[in-house]
């Protein structure tokens, strides 16, 4: 993401996707402006703060938050969400093909209010289902492990790209300490994608994911791993140990990880080397 001196006059991810989304007064979202306060503030993933963001505008660290840790964590990748159409897999969009995140602040206790104003940190240890459309991150911190995958045309399994760059990242990010933010900005989605033909592209992540997420969810990197490349070797590694055995396309795509972290040293050659920017340590 490239930024000028101007940012803050211009809003490039709501121009780019159309109709400008709003917050419940009205007011217009600036997305790229939100995502990059989101990236230049710190994170809290080691330990959760109940009243959201603690370095957002009206927020604090609420009583029992250790003092040591106000300090937070680098803040790797932000993470936005959807207004109107939202982000469902396939069987979901055919049991709710009506439904809408809405904008709207509803004062009656029978009907939920939609829109969250607020940023949270994903904590340690857990994972998320990441969506490419509304995303931001730190390119010298995270950039090498943004690899979307053999997936789509060709492939056995679609629409799990954005995920399984999600699952790396976040486990690369616990190991280094650095923190995901995610929920602001919102930006408007008016395309429904066609159910049916995302349950042909879905269907054996559907099953697979079953697989997959616990395999992340037991991943532990070696400390001897210190920058984001090797990381993301190693995992590459037990991904084709551990998920090959459920299809042989994990180890087609174990294979792409390695090519991807060679493509990513030879073409950032010149800036010299590996990303392995501060860790935090426990």
């Amino acid at each position: 993401m490239l930024v000028d001196r101007d940012w803050k006059k211009k809003n490039v991810i709501n121009e780019l996707t159309g109709k400008v989304a709003k917050d419940p007064s009205g007011k217009e979202i600036n997305a790229l402006e939100q995502h990059i306060k989101n990236l230049l503030s710190p994170s809290t993933p080691h330990f959760f703060n109940t009243l959201y963001d603690p370095y957002s505008d009206g927020a604090d660290f609420v009583r029992g938050y250790p003092f040591s840790m106000r300090e937070g964590a680098i803040t790797a990748v932000s993470h936005g969400l959807w207004l109107n159409v939202p982000d469902y897999d396939a069987p979901t969009q055919l049991v709710k093909p009506l439904e809408r995140n809405s904008r709207k602040v509803y004062l009656s206790i029978q009907l939920p209010i939609l829109y969250v104003d607020a940023v949270m940190t994903i904590p340690k240890g857990t994972l998320f289902p990441m969506c490419g459309m509304n995303l931001a991150f730190d390119r010298e911190l995270i950039g090498p492990a943004m690899y979307f995958g053999l997936m789509g045309d060709g492939q056995p399994i679609g629409r799990y790209d954005d995920m399984w760059a999600g699952w790396c990242v976040k486990v690369i990010c616990d190991h280094m300490g650095w923190g995901v933010k995610t929920c602001l900005p919102y930006i408007w989605h008016s395309k429904a994608s066609n159910p049916f033909v995302n349950l042909r592209k879905e269907y054996n992540g559907i099953f697979w994911q079953e697989e997959a997420i616990p395999f992340f969810q037991s991943v532990t990197l070696p400390k001897e791993c210190d920058s984001v490349q090797q990381c993301y070797i190693e995992l590459a590694k037990l991904v084709n140990e551990k998920l090959g055995k459920v299809d042989p396309c994990f180890i087609k795509l174990a294979d792409g990880m390695v090519t991807w972290i060679e493509a990513w040293e030879e073409l950032n050659a010149p800036k010299g080397t590996e990303t392995n920017a501060p860790r935090v340590t426990e």
